[in-house]
């Protein structure tokens, strides 16, 4: 009997010491999500409830964001390994900022943000702005969003008065306080509103001018790039792999990401969260290749932000980004 309870002692302390030595054996990644979670961010709860990051050799840390602005202004600082935040965003840091930040890989490929309205103000081009109020989220971007979409159909920007309308959108054209409104995301006001029992139209910007953009992209700073890209490789090779998963069963992602949903702050709807779904996965596979980037899409994004007066410098785009070997 004593020989018996020494053997099973000595299994549990190898166990524990195997246990440690895996821990001490990972090493932890954190990423900083642009919003509470989403559909959108499906893959990294697939990601981490099969393993994937674990087989990586990472521990990753999932963090939400106090301000909009945190997950690029964190990442840059080292605060955080990555951050999730838009390609705009990222031009003006570098450039304008000089911040040394650089994207490690696309989430959504194409533009989300469109400008939205309910049917029944008959808007039906950018034309039919003229005269109207729309509402933004104050970003200038998006003002100069509405202004190109206007001047490529041939309509007069200063006829629209812009109101600031915070992230009040859906409720600013459900209240009348404007006829439209830009900076409304297709998968996620859109649907929202058709299951609050709302008929809500939208025009896509780059049916009007504006370059098809990345709308979410992962970011870093150039000192954790050079410090952690081994770590950082090897989120993206889990994600690819997740990403893969959400594709093939988007109902099995959506209930993974359901169990990780943060119902205190944020709680998702189901049905507003499966067609958000089925609107991310094209556009976050657009080129072809999840996480992939294209310099042509960087050149042709900061050309229009020069045009636009988003930026008063010449566009610094060197080491902007880079993408991750398959």
């Amino acid at each position: 009997m004593k020989n018996i309870k020494l053997f099973l002692s000595s299994i549990m302390i190898l166990f524990v010491l195997s246990a440690c030595n895996k821990n001490e054996d990972t090493e932890k990644v954190s990423i900083m999500l642009d919003w509470y979670p989403n559909a959108v961010h499906s893959f990294l709860y697939v990601a981490e409830e099969k393993g994937y990051f674990e087989e990586e050799g990472i521990e990753l840390d999932i963090q939400f964001p106090a301000n909009p602005t945190d997950p690029i202004n964190l990442a840059a600082a080292g605060k955080v390994t990555m951050g999730i935040t838009y390609q705009p965003d990222v031009i003006i840091a570098k450039t304008e900022q000089d911040i040394a930040v650089k994207s490690v890989g696309v989430l959504v490929q194409s533009p989300l943000n469109h400008v939205g309205f309910l049917n029944d103000t008959g808007i039906k081009s950018p034309k039919d702005f003229e005269g109207k109020t729309i509402g933004f989220t104050g970003i200038p971007l998006n003002e100069a969003m509405v202004q190109t979409m206007m001047e490529t159909d041939g309509a007069d920007f200063n006829s629209v008065t812009m109101v600031d309308v915070g992230f009040e959108l859906s409720s600013s054209i459900v209240s009348e306080k404007a006829d439209a409104a830009v900076g409304m995301y297709i998968n996620h006001e859109f649907p929202m509103l058709e299951y609050e029992g709302y008929q809500p139209g939208h025009l896509d910007p780059t049916d009007f001018g504006v370059p098809s953009f990345y709308e979410l992209l992962v970011v870093t700073s150039d000192d954790t790039w050079a410090n952690e890209q081994e770590n950082i490789e090897a989120f993206w090779r889990a994600a690819r792999k997740a990403f893969d998963d959400m594709e093939a069963n988007p109902d099995e992602a959506l209930a993974t990401l359901l169990k990780h949903q943060d119902k205190a702050n944020f709680p998702l709807i189901e049905e507003v969260e499966k067609e958000s779904l089925s609107i991310l996965l094209p556009k976050m596979k657009e080129n072809g290749k999840f996480g992939h980037q294209d310099a042509e899409v960087w050149e042709v994004t900061a050309d229009w932000m020069t045009k636009a007066g988003l930026l008063t410098k010449e566009a610094n785009l060197e080491g902007i980004f880079v993408n991750m070997e398959e």
